[in-house]
């Protein structure tokens, strides 16, 4: 290969330097490609990207669930957010749970490309958590408890659990994801379609199994997320302006960490859409 490959110290995750992602050859990007298979998330130090040039990277990773969407307590007129009661606070401070994206949508993203152009004198981390290596290392009773089982995912319902209901109807962040579509029944447990690894399927987005009462439902959906965080299967990434990361969404949860709102926090997020044949899950009216 053409760059060099560092494992995280961690069941998944690696380091790539030694590589420009402006100019990768098709070669390489096979290469890269497979990595990124491999070890589920992809860290390239000081890459610098432009937003374009991010956006130009990861579609080749596959089509896009949207291009590019600041992810920042920064408004567009320079000022720092940090209001509880403003809706992008809202949305920053849900994002600290641990997730995977659009698993509120019909169709789950495949991925994601994420850069960091402001960082925070402190925390700010980004967090990852092993999917694939949390499902192997259940125990028996607990893999045959869970096969068959489906939970609902929605984006109203976790960000009111969390206490942020959106006000501002008007507001940009009320449109994507805060839909009022029927919540799609993810199965618990996937194959996941180009590793044909077993994975959870879970998160803060994940609520109402049927077939178990509520409370029967919470504490199996929390309890399997308090397991998969555990180490080795978890990973903080403290960002430096400059880096890129690529994750895949389909084996793995994320969160931001807390930082101090009086400080900017700039990223920029790429999302890489989901193969409908393997990421589309039908709202229970559909699937009744």
């Amino acid at each position: 290969m053409n760059f060099d490959i560092k494992p995280i110290d961690a069941t998944f995750g690696a380091y790539v330097t030694r590589l420009d992602l402006r100019t990768l050859d098709e070669a390489d990007f096979a290469d890269l490609y497979k990595t990124w298979l491999d070890f589920s998330l992809l860290v390239f130090p000081k890459q610098n990207l432009t937003t374009r040039e991010q956006v130009a990277f990861a579609k080749r990773f596959g089509e896009m669930e949207f291009d590019i969407v600041p992810i920042s307590n920064v408004d567009k007129s320079g000022n720092v957010v940090k209001s509880d009661e403003n809706d992008v606070v809202k949305i920053l401070k849900g994002n600290m749970g641990w997730h995977q994206d659009s698993t509120y949508m019909p169709v789950q993203a495949k991925g994601a490309v994420f850069s960091a152009h402001v960082v925070p004198s402190k925390g700010g981390e980004t967090g990852w958590a092993d999917l694939t290596a949390a499902y192997d290392a259940l125990d028996a009773a607990t893999k045959e408890k869970i096969k068959d089982l489906k939970a609902y995912h929605s984006l109203h319902h976790s960000q009111k659990k969390m206490g942020f209901i959106q006000k501002d109807e008007g507001s940009e962040y009320n449109g994507y994801g805060l839909h009022n579509d029927a919540p799609p029944l993810r199965p618990l447990v996937k194959q996941h379609p180009e590793t044909g690894r077993m994975c959870l399927t879970i998160g803060r987005h994940a609520y109402g199994i049927p077939g178990l009462t509520e409370e029967e439902s919470e504490t199996l959906l929390s309890d399997l997320i308090d397991f998969t965080v555990r180490a080795p299967r978890v990973y903080y990434h403290q960002w430096e302006p400059g880096d890129i990361v690529i994750w895949d969404n389909r084996c793995l949860l994320h969160q931001a960490r807390p930082w101090d709102m009086n400080e900017p926090r700039v990223m920029y997020h790429s999302r890489i859409a989901g193969d409908p044949a393997s990421e589309f899950a039908p709202s229970a009216a559909a699937a009744s």
